[in-house]
């Protein structure tokens, strides 16, 4: 069974740069090899109502950034995103619209939709966030697996990545909680919520609250 982790399930953004991008892909893990080179023609093409600096970076219209942030291209960051002090991108990076990229966050080569928000002391590597999701401080995308082997997505079935980092998978109005890890290959279908102080692997469905990977409970 594929439920719950092709981009199709997990996804509904309308970001005009971000939606046709993933609608490339069946699995969301597919995305990632992929984001330099798209990056590279966004670059190149533009888009509309966005400025280009420093010759990599291409910026929205209201962006706020804090002059203690560090920003490495190629990036897209969107319309009306602030990003705070001490976070730091590290390149290959897409942000969507209105998002909040907190103090001490540091993302790399990976996709962020509309709305979301990694607020406080987060680490987004080698994932893809749905519109509008949102980790809790000190919640983590953990990317890499302590035997340097590819990561493997435990599901109803297991998919074979063939990707040495992969971090997390999120679909649309996920809510992590504070201080909780994503272990490589972790996939949480939309809507759905997990208590602080978890530590998750695999793929978990939509509309349910992950109390532990022993309580998990349908949303009412």
């Amino acid at each position: 069974m594929n439920k719950f982790v092709e981009v199709k399930d997990l996804f509904s953004t309308n970001n005009k740069y971000i939606k046709p991008f993933l609608e490339r892909f069946q699995y969301p893990w597919e995305v990632l090899p992929e984001i330099k080179n798209y990056l590279k023609f966004l670059i190149g093409e533009g888009i509309e109502g966005y400025t280009l600096v420093d010759g990599n970076i291409l910026m929205g219209e209201n962006v706020k950034i804090s002059p203690l942030a560090t920003i490495e291209g190629p990036a897209v960051i969107g319309s009306n995103t602030e990003i705070r002090p001490g976070a730091y991108l590290r390149g290959n990076v897409i942000i969507g619209e209105n998002c909040v990229i907190g103090n001490s966050t540091e993302l790399k080569n990976c996709v962020l939709c509309d709305g979301v928000q990694v607020p406080h002391y987060n680490y987004v590597g080698d994932s893809v966030l749905g519109d509008k999701a949102h980790l809790g401080a000190g919640a983590i995308c953990s990317n890499f697996k302590g035997d340097g082997s590819n990561v493997v997505v435990r599901g109803d079935d297991d998919y074979v990545t063939g990707l040495r980092k992969l971090g997390a998978i999120l679909g649309d109005g996920v809510d992590v909680g504070c201080g909780s890890v994503l272990n490589p290959g972790t996939v949480i279908g939309k809507g759905s919520r997990v208590y602080p102080l978890n530590s998750l692997r695999g793929v978990y469905p939509e509309k349910v609250i992950i109390k532990s990977n022993s309580d998990i409970v349908e949303m009412k």
